[in-house]
């Protein structure tokens, strides 16, 4: 007698789990790619061979975690790294002004260069120390007005070539997704309150000790690699940190 489709004996998951990690597998081979339309859930059922209740539950646990994303009367497509709700998912400052508060903030790049990876760098990214690596520093405006510095650091065995770009965009997740096929699927951050050291206080024309709020965030890949490590130093004078708990 055959086993019940919602039979969790292979691999300890649900069927409509291990649905979604055979369509995560296209997102990462690139088989679905930014802004591309899907298969109807009659025909991923079809090529699956399994309900199309089981598809639709798969990618109703996509559409929640962004990966895709459902549009009324066209269907559902891969989202794409420039879309709001992408944007702010991983933004999680907004300021107190309400006429600005749903603004993504611009950047101005200070400088980005090759280096090595330091300890805290190297263990947060999974590298050896002294794995080459890029860094980007950089400062976010919002309204014309500095509210954070950020230095990113990504290793550059995951984004070869990274040197031959011209420029760095403000949407760098846009960049990795577009030209390497480095989809962010999750962030973990660490919130500490610090005080402003010289270098804030110039980049953020406020008074050096003035309290900042330091976030780290090491963001993974649709495989759980971590793929960017970020500290961003946030003048909180007008903005706040926001999140949704459930």
């Amino acid at each position: 007698m055959a086993a019940p489709e919602n039979d969790t004996s292979i691999g300890f998951k649900p069927l409509y789990a291990q649905v979604k990690d055979q369509l995560i597998r296209r997102l990462v081979d690139r088989t679905w790619q930014p802004g591309m339309g899907l298969p109807s859930e009659q025909e991923l059922a079809r090529q699956l061979s399994v309900s199309q209740g089981t598809v639709r539950k798969a990618l109703d646990a996509m559409t929640a975690e962004n990966l895709l994303v459902r549009r009324q009367g066209r269907g559902t497509f891969v989202a794409e790294p420039e879309d709001s709700r992408i944007l702010f998912q991983f933004f999680r400052l907004a300021a107190d002004d309400t006429d600005a508060a749903d603004m993504f903030p611009d950047s101005k790049l200070l400088d980005w260069s090759q280096a090595e990876a330091d300890g805290a760098q190297a263990k947060a990214l999974s590298l050896s120390v002294g794995a080459p690596v890029w860094r980007i520093e950089r400062i976010r405006l919002l309204l014309g007005k500095p509210v954070l510095t950020e230095t990113i650091t990504i290793p550059a065995a995951a984004f070869p070539g990274f040197e031959e770009l011209d420029e760095i965009p403000n949407n760098v997740y846009r960049l990795y997704s577009v030209r390497w096929g480095v989809t962010i699927a999750k962030a973990d951050e660490k919130l500490k309150a610090v005080a402003a050291d010289a270098d804030d206080a110039r980049h953020l024309n406020c008074k050096a000790g003035e309290p900042l709020l330091s976030v780290t965030r090491i963001a993974s890949d649709l495989e759980e690699r971590p793929v960017e490590l970020r500290i961003s130093r946030c003048l909180t004078r007008d903005m706040h940190y926001t999140a949704s708990l459930r």
